[in-house]
C-alpha cells in the first residue's frame, strides 16, 4: 500500500496512518510518500517493510554504510545530520510531556557530535561460523561487517586484525584502550560536552553527591568545587578505580543506591546530587529517599527519555525543573542522551 509518514517514533521507525490503523515503518522520514509491505498487524497498529519510496523528503540522504537496512546497529543513515538533531529533540520533549505530564519543558539546544561518523571508541562484535559483525535488523542472523563507518579508525583496525585471525566463536569488545571492567562512555567528544554542561549548571560549594557515579566520571571533574564528594556505585571494579584516583575530601562507597542513598544525603545539608542510572531510571524506593532528603538540587542524566519522564514526574512536585538538554552521544542512531536540572521548590 502507499502511505504518507507523519512522524518518526521513539527508536527510529517512521509513523503513517491508514484506515484508523497506525503503521511503523523504518528508513522513512516525515513527509515522504512511500510503498510498504505489511509484515505483521495487531489491532490497533502494523508493522511494515519499506518496499520504495515515491516521494522523498528533502532531508534524506545516501547513508554512508553499506550495510544500512540489514545491520541492527543504526536506524538513521538515511536522515541529514542536522534533521537527525530536530527529531530527537523533538522526541526527549514530546516524551516529557505525554509521559511525564509536564505542562513546560524548558527544552535547550541539542548538543551534537562533533563526528557524526567515526566517533565510537568501542565496539562490542559477535563472531560465529567464520563470520565477524553485527546482528542484522531481526536481531538473529548474523552479518559480516569488514568496516564500522560509525566506529573511529583505531577500532576499525583492531576490527580488521580480529577477522585477520580465527577467533573462536562468541563475544568481543574491540576499543581503542583497554577495557577496565566497568561503563564509560563511548563518544569522547559529546561525553567531554556533556561533563562541561553539568559543570556550568552545578551549583558550587557544600557537598556533591553521585549516584550511579561508575568509576567517578562526574564526580572526580567536579571535586575542586565542593567541600564534600561521596560516590556511590555497585561495581567493585569502577570503585577501586575511583578510589585508586580520589583526594582527601573524597570518598567512594561500594553498594546499592536504593541501600546507600538516605544514609548519605542524610550526613550532608547543602548537597547537589547526580543521578546518573542505568535505562531502567531509578526506583521508587530512591525517589521516596531524594524527596525525604530534598537536596538542594539535582542533575538527572539520562539514556531513556521514557524513564527520564517518569522519574521526573514523580520529582517535579518537589522540584522545579530548569532545563533539559539533549545530546546526541550516538549519531545515526535512534538512542538519545539528555541531562534535566531539577532545583528544590
Amino acid at each position: 500500500m502507499k502511505l504518507t509518514i507523519n512522524d518518526i517514533a521513539f527508536g527510529g521507525k517512521g509513523v503513517g496512518r491508514t484506515e484508523g490503523l497506525v503503521v511503523f515503518v523504518p528508513y522513512t522520514l516525515p513527509g515522504e510518500t512511500v510503498t510498504v509491505a505489511i509484515t505483521r498487524k495487531k489491532k490497533n497498529y502494523a508493522e511494515a517493510a519499506l518496499v520504495s519510496v515515491e516521494q522523498p523528503s528533502p532531508d534524506r540522504v545516501e547513508p554512508e554504510c553499506p550495510y544500512f537496512g540489514r545491520c541492527g546497529g543504526c536506524a538513521y543513515q538515511h536522515i541529514a545530520y542536522p534533521a537527525q538533531l530536530a527529531i530527537k529533540s523533538g522526541q526527549v520533549e514530546q516524551t516529557l510531556r505525554r509521559v511525564g505530564k509536564l505542562a513546560e519543558v524548558p527544552m535547550r539546544p541539542m548538543v551534537a557530535s562533533p563526528k557524526p561518523y567515526g566517533y565510537r571508541n568501542r565496539i562490542r562484535v559477535h563472531v560465529a561460523e567464520g563470520v565477524v559483525g553485527f546482528y542484522a535488523a531481526d536481531g538473529y542472523s548474523l552479518i559480516d561487517i569488514e568496516h564500522c563507518p560509525i566506529a573511529s579508525d583505531e577500532v576499525n583496525e583492531r576490527l580488521a586484525g580480529l577477522r585477520a585471525r580465527r577467533m573462536p566463536d562468541g563475544d568481543y569488545t574491540l576499543s581503542e584502550a583497554r577495557k577496565k571492567g566497568f561503563f564509560e562512555q563511548t563518544n569522547n567528544a559529546v561525553a567531554q560536552a556533556m561533563l562541561d554542561l553539568v559543570e556550568r549548571l552545578i551549583t558550587p560549594g557544600g557537598s556533591l553527591v553521585d549516584a550511579y557515579c561508575g568509576a567517578g566520571f562526574f564526580a572526580q571533574h567536579l571535586r575542586d568545587r565542593f567541600e564534600q564528594v561521596v560516590g556511590i556505585e555497585e561495581n567493585a571494579f569502577a570503585v577501586e578505580h575511583a578510589r585508586s584516583h580520589a583526594e582527601p575530601h573524597e570518598r567512594y562507597l561500594a553498594g546499592d543506591v536504593a541501600e546507600t542513598l538516605a544514609e548519605v544525603l542524610g550526613q550532608t545539608e547543602e548537597t547537589s546530587l547526580i543521578l546518573d542510572p542505568p535505562a531502567a531510571g531509578i526506583s521508587a524506593r530512591v525517589i521516596e529517599t531524594i524527596l525525604a532528603a530534598a537536596p538542594r538540587e539535582i542533575l538527572y542524566v539520562s539514556c531513556n527519555p521514557g524513564t527520564l519522564a517518569r522519574d521526573l514526574a514523580a520529582l517535579c512536585p518537589a522540584y522545579r525543573l530548569e532545563s533539559v538538554t539533549p545530546l546526541d552521544m550516538f549519531p545515526q542512531t535512534a538512542e538519545i542522551e539528555g541531562v534535566a536540572h531539577l532545583k528544590r521548590s
